[in-house]
């Protein structure tokens, strides 16, 4: 079976390549705007240049997908946060165009990369399902946007009952060699990172609402194989255990959890980011505050999918990839240091939050 990946590149599509590639039945095709080095997980996969936002982009991507068993949809921007046309181009149309020319081109299996992002402000000391209501988190655009795809899905779904149509909520996605592209996106170059090596955080922020899920890529990728090979349709929460919390994560990094105000984490979040000191708006902290907790029982009993790492080792493995600035060939993934979000692009005129990174 041949499966097309877009966004094949980045911190999930990394992983899923490392996966698939033992599957000797697969047939391993990527999409993305800037081509990997063909090295590592990136060789042996057919490679196309597309970026999903274009306005040929429907027309590029039906070509490609013609004769697919399956397509694998993963390609989503999150900077430059100053830039919100830019965005809305790549996650909403460019998601809009990889769903038409899906339709045009017949394939029976589409996997949509959605996330815990696309649920309405939800519990944090309960675990809500697939059911819950997908309206976002308003104040973030990242849950805007995921929550609008969504709906974009259903309309497919509803249209073309003999595609099988999957989506994958995961919380936050973890590993190692995300520690570069993730300190781009949501520290900035500002981060003293190397004071991570220590496996240390001094003081932890404490609030009812800072409980949060995360999961290793692999583990991620683990549960779109079995997406792939099973004949499953609808969508399946992705989290590992434990809940983090202040308490947890202080245990685990040897900080002190510190009470913080939810008004005191939101008003430094806009005032650092309209400072261009750091890239993460206003509207990230809400969604962390806000975000409910995910049951994951249907994953476990459709699936089989059982996470194989939990999620301190996950952060743990992340947090020492932020030290050692972790990458890979992809670009998304690039250690490269004159990068948007990178020390060396801040001396090159490249303020956190603008600038395509990608």
């Amino acid at each position: 079976m041949r499966v097309v990946i877009v966004g094949a590149s980045g911190n999930s599509g990394t992983a899923l390549l490392r996966r698939l590639r033992s599957e000797p039945d697969l047939d391993l095709t990527g999409v993305c705007r800037r081509l990997p080095a063909p090295a590592g997980p990136y060789a042996d996969v057919t490679w196309h240049s597309i970026d999903i936002g274009a306005d040929d982009a429907t027309d590029r991507l039906t070509e490609v997908f013609t004769g697919a068993g399956a397509v694998v949809h993963l390609a989503w921007q999150i900077q430059p946060s100053h830039d919100q046309r830019r965005l809305y181009r790549t996650n909403v149309l460019g998601s809009r165009a990889v769903f038409r020319a899906a339709v045009r081109a017949g394939v029976p299996a589409l996997a949509h990369a959605s996330s815990v992002g696309v649920y309405a402000p939800g519990p944090k000391r309960a675990f809500v399902r697939e059911t819950w209501l997908r309206t976002g988190v308003p104040e973030s655009s990242y849950s805007r946007h995921k929550a609008l795809v969504e709906r974009m899905l259903d309309e497919v779904e509803s249209d073309h009952p003999t595609m099988r149509v999957v989506r994958l909520r995961p919380g936050l996605i973890f590993q190692r060699d995300a520690g570069a592209e993730i300190a781009r996106y949501f520290a900035g170059p500002l981060l003293p990172a190397s004071l991570l090596r220590f496996g240390r955080i001094p003081v932890v922020p404490r609030h009812p609402g800072l409980r949060m899920q995360a999961v290793h890529a692999d583990d991620v990728a683990d549960a779109y194989l079995r997406v792939l090979r099973a004949d499953v349709r609808g969508a399946f929460n992705l989290a590992a255990g434990p809940v983090l919390d202040a308490d947890i994560v202080g245990r685990a990094f040897h900080g002190v959890p510190l009470r913080v105000p939810g008004l005191l984490l939101e008003g430094a979040a806009a005032l650092t980011w309209q400072l261009r000191l750091q890239p993460v708006d206003r509207g990230w902290v809400r969604l962390a505050l806000k975000a409910p907790l995910m049951s994951c029982d249907r994953a476990a009993g459709d699936l089989g999918w059982r996470p194989a790492t939990d999620a301190v080792s996950a952060l743990r493995q992340l947090l020492a990839g932020i030290a050692d600035t972790a990458g890979a060939a992809g670009p998304p993934l690039t250690e490269d240091p004159g990068r948007p979000g990178r020390f060396g692009g801040l001396l090159r005129g490249r303020l956190p939050g603008t600038g395509n990174p990608y």
